[in-house]
This record gives structure tokens, C-alpha cells and sequence, in this order.
């Protein structure tokens, strides 16, 4: 794609002297007259008539020109000329606009004033004015970015109240459906085209979305916890801990969590009902929470699944336990809750309806155990695992740095998602961090145990195991993820074979076995001669040019 759009050397007219150039073209999905295509043939006869000659092209394409984070190329592009890796001196593009829309018109010219204290002028091909700093550019090149923002603004208008009004007539609108919801694809005349899957897009402007009961089984897991929220009175916490203990997953195959149940409990889609417009992120703004008033709601515009007086009762159920109360209340109620059944734990406090959730409790107090201290009572429950909570992650932390600086003093990546504990090295290799903590029965060996997490991507599982008293490293196992066929691996006496051949006896040695399956996998190897390649083109378009001149 980005050789079709240079122009090639025996179509310019011949100079004596060419001046280098980079274009740089937008597409994002407003017009077909912006398409790369398009743009290329203007800025490859605007260069021909300038005597520049294309060697770059940075391309965005299905990108909006509204902000430059998701805009690679244009980041790419900024980011060379600042550097001083540019080997050219003119960057083309079609007009103000795909340079972008910009709302604050200073950004725009932020961009180019970068560029132009780089010393590469910036040129807008399809524009009537020359950029040359001159009165009427600057006049009329200001005035096309206000109209380029202004433009975004009415289509955004536009777009929205279109949205508005094919809601009200119950037409689904954007987003993916929840649990026991299917899409339907109809057309302008109301005739259904079939089911849309995940990630499927309509793909005529005429066509419309409605909402429609899924599978059969999908509703009774709907139905079932309504029930049990509304009849039994259980918690979202609970009821997401039995869906996942019945192997019952979502549409996206992960495990419930309580946020999951809770979304679904207040979910108007449910009843037949479609709402529109509860929360916005217009012109890619931060997304906010409209109120009630702004919400566009279509009734009974589907089959519903749940009876309404149980969805209704739900919703009451919800607003009576989600109030607001008091630190003292808390824990009043905490102590009354002690009282009647001797000891406190979080599936206690989580099955009393008098009591907000155990969650709740952590937030406010920092903890289960503060909370119990306010009100004078002692768990018998060990919390060492919590209070060494601390150490483990600045273990895991030590080792991370150690891995990050010895891949990038060899030339690689590192990076770290501190969520799940996994690094990614040289965007290829995927490596988990644990650690499993000793323990064991009475009279018995002890047992060191590590749990599959709900992501795991394929790779390698670094563990590091503590000695008995749960204090410091005793050694470490770096094994591939397909070991972890179970929900849990122990390291005992009984799999001490099958784990030996990955033991490491020093947190050095396992380092240097991630390293090393880092730096010689074959990716990373193909990224290194992507690059080597890619410098090597670039120094014998240097030799030519520089022939030619000669």
C-alpha cells in the first residue's frame, strides 16, 4: 500500500534538483472524495509540480481526525521530525482537514509549529492559498480549521438526534447485547436479514437493529437469577459465585463478578424496554452519565424475557439496599449482626439483608479486620497471607525490573500490566508472575499452591516459592502455561518429579531463562530483521540520490 502511494521517479519531470517530501493522508469515514486513493493522486500532482519527490508516506486509515492519540502515523510523523530522523524536508497533505479536526484549533497549529521549528514545511495540496506564512494564508488557514471542528460538531448534532429518533422507534443502537440477547438485521422494508453475531456490523445505511430473545438456556440463567435476587434475596456476589461454580460463563466465556449480575439486574432491555442516551462521549470527550431526563426510552419494543412486577421488584430491592449510611451505622449494625450469630466473616455480612456488602465495609474501613477492630472483636482467621501482601508484590516487582533491564540493554521491549502480574517482552512472550506461599494440615508435609487466574494468555509462568514460615524465596519453577492444565498446580513431594526439570535454585537463573527464551523468539527475530531491512533500504536510497546528484 505504501509504495502505490510514492510516486515513482520516471513520472516527475526531470530536475536538476528534487527536493524530498513525505506525505501524509487521513481517511477516516465521511466522504469517498477523502479516500487515501484519492489523496495521494492530488498530493503526487501537486509534488510533480513542485519538483518534490515522495519518499515517505505516513497513513491513517479509518481514524478520526477529532484527537491524535489513536493516529499512529501522525504521531510516527511528529515523532521523526522532532527526533531529527526525517530525510525530508516538505510534508504533503490534501488539505486542513485530514491534518485534523481538531475542537481546539490550537492543537492544529501545534502540530505544524512542531514541524516548522524542525525545519520541514508543512503543505496543504488541495487548498487554493500557498502555505507561506503570508497574511492571507495564515487568515485563510486558521478560518479552514474552524470550519474543519465546526463541521465535526454539526455531523456529531446531526448523527445524535438521527440516533434519538430511530431509539425512540426501538431500534437498537450501537453496542454489543447482554446475557440472552441477540441482535436482528432488517431492512428498510421491516424484512429480518438474519442474526447478527458478535462483532458483526450492518453494513448498509438503510438497514436497522432490533433486539430479540436468545437461546433457550441463556433465558433460564436470566430468569434464575432474578429469582434468586428477588425470591431467595441473594447478593450479586453470591449468586455470580454460584453461576461460576455451576461452569455457567458469559457470552464472552469469563467468569461472573457481582458488577456483572448488577448491570444485568438493572437492565431495562429485560423487560422489552430499549434506552438510549444514558451516558455520551460526544466528539470523543470523556464519557459522562446523562440524567433520567435525557434519556431516550422506547417501551415494550421487543418480546420481553423477565415478568415486569419481578423486574420492578428487583429494582425496588436494588434502591433499598444501595442507600446512603453512615460510618456509625455500619458499624451499629455490624455489632448487631455479631451479636445474633457469634462471629463475623464476609459471607456473613454479605447474606444479611440489614447490612450493606462486605466490599462496601473494605472501602470505608480499608479493611474486614479494621472494621472488626472498631467494634472489638478478633477473627480467628489467619490474615498473615494479607498482611505479607506487601512483601510478595515488591518480590514479584524486583523481579520484573530485573527481567525489563536485562531485554532492553539487548535491544527489547518490556512491558508490564501490573493488574494481572504478566509481562509482555518484545510484544511476543508472555510471562506470569506468582507466588505460592506454604502451608499445610496438621502432622502433614507442607504444600505450595498456585491458581489458574481467569487470563492467562499462553507463554511462561514464572513461580517463585517461599520457604514454610512464608518469609523469603526458598526457589523458583519457570514452566510453559500449557503445564497448567488444572485450575491448580501444588509444588509437593507428589509432582515432584514432573515440576523438578523447571526448578531454578536463584531468582538470577530464572531471570536468565526468560531472557533468553525473550531475546531468540522468532518474532522478536522477525521485528529485528523488519528493521535491519528497513535501514538498509534506506541507506541505498541515500547512495542513489546521492549518485544522481553527482
Amino acid at each position: 500500500m505504501s509504495n502505490a502511494l510514492i510516486v515513482r521517479k520516471n513520472q516527475l519531470p526531470r530536475f536538476h534538483d528534487t527536493f524530498r517530501a513525505a506525505q501524509y493522508v487521513r481517511m477516516s469515514t465521511d466522504h469517498q472524495r477523502y479516500s487515501i486513493a484519492n489523496q495521494a493522486a492530488t498530493i503526487a500532482a501537486y509534488a510533480a509540480s513542485r519538483n518534490l519527490s515522495i519518499v515517505r508516506t505516513y497513513a491513517d486509515e479509518a481514524q478520526s481526525g477529532l484527537k491524535i492519540e489513536n493516529r499512529a502515523a501522525l504521531i510516527e510523523l511528529i515523532e521523526d521530525v522532532q527526533s531529527g530522523h526525517a530525510d525530508f524536508s516538505h510534508i504533503l497533505v490534501y488539505d486542513v482537514s485530514r491534518w485534523g479536526r481538531f475542537q481546539d484549533t490550537d492543537e492544529s497549529a501545534h502540530y505544524e509549529f512542531l514541524c516548522k521549528k524542525a525545519g520541514v514545511k508543512v503543505a496543504y495540496c488541495a487548498e487554493l492559498f500557498d502555505n507561506d506564512g503570508s497574511l492571507m494564508s495564515s487568515i485563510m488557514k486558521n478560518l479552514k480549521r474552524v470550519m474543519a471542528a465546526e463541521y465535526s460538531r454539526e455531523l456529531s448534532t446531526k448523527v445524535f438526534a438521527g440516533a434519538c429518533r430511530l431509539s425512540s422507534l426501538g431500534f437498537r443502537q450501537g453496542g454489543q447485547p447482554g446475557y440472552g440477547l441477540r441482535r436482528e438485521l432488517i431492512d428498510d422494508a421491516g424484512h429480518p436479514k438474519g442474526t447478527m453475531e458478535r462483532g458483526q456490523r450492518k453494513n448498509l445505511q438503510s438497514d436497522r437493529v432490533l433486539l430479540r430473545p436468545g437461546p433457550h438456556h441463556e433465558l433460564t440463567i436470566v430468569r434464575r437469577i432474578f429469582d434468586e435476587f428477588v425470591n431467595e434475596r441473594r447478593s450479586e456476589e453470591r449468586i455470580a459465585r454460584q453461576l461460576n461454580k455451576d461452569g455457567i460463563t458469559t457470552l464472552h466465556g469469563r467468569p461472573w463478578t457481582n458488577w456483572m449480575v448488577h448491570y444485568l439486574l438493572e437492565n431495562e432491555n429485560y423487560i422489552g424496554n430499549l434506552v438510549y442516551n444514558r451516558r455520551s462521549n460526544k466528539l470523543r470527550q470523556s464519557p459522562k452519565h446523562n440524567p433520567p431526563e435525557c434519556w431516550i426510552r422506547s417501551q415494550a419494543a421487543f418480546e420481553p424475557i423477565v415478568d415486569p412486577e419481578l423486574f420492578a421488584k428487583a429494582q425496588k430491592r436494588m434502591q433499598t439496599r444501595y442507600i446512603s449510611i453512615s460510618n456509625e451505622d455500619m458499624l451499629k449494625g455490624l455489632r448487631i449482626r455479631l451479636k445474633k450469630s457469634g462471629r463475623l466473616s464476609k459471607d456473613i455480612i454479605d447474606a444479611a439483608e440489614e447490612l450493606p456488602c462486605a466490599t462496601l465495609y473494605q472501602l470505608r474501613f480499608g479493611s474486614l479486620r479494621n472494621a472488626y477492630r472498631l467494634i472489638g472483636y478478633q477473627s480467628g482467621r489467619d490474615c498473615a497471607y494479607v498482611d505479607s501482601r506487601e512483601d510478595r508484590l515488591e518480590l514479584l516487582s524486583s523481579i520484573a525490573a530485573n527481567i525489563a533491564k536485562q531485554v532492553e540493554a539487548l535491544g527489547g521491549q518490556v512491558t508490564l500490566d501490573k493488574k494481572r502480574a504478566i509481562l509482555v517482552l518484545n510484544g511476543a512472550l508472555n510471562v506470569s508472575l506468582r507466588v505460592a506461599r506454604a502451608w499445610k494440615a496438621s502432622r502433614e508435609a507442607p504444600i505450595w499452591t498456585i491458581y489458574r487466574r481467569a487470563v492467562l494468555p499462553e507463554g511462561l509462568i514464572l513461580a517463585v516459592r517461599l520457604n514454610e514460615q512464608n518469609r523469603s524465596p526458598l526457589d523458583y519453577f519457570v514452566f510453559p502455561t500449557l503445564e497448567m492444565r488444572e485450575l491448580r498446580i501444588r509444588f509437593s513431594e507428589v509432582n515432584r518429579a514432573r515440576l523438578h526439570r523447571y526448578r531454578l535454585a536463584s531468582a538470577e537463573e530464572a531471570c536468565s531463562v526468560i531472557v533468553k527464551a525473550a531475546m531468540t523468539s522468532h518474532v522478536f527475530r522477525a521485528k529485528k530483521d523488519q528493521v535491519m531491512r528497513r535501514k538498509k533500504g534506506d541507506r541505498s536510497k541515500t547512495r542513489t540520490v546521492s549518485a544522481r546528484h553527482q
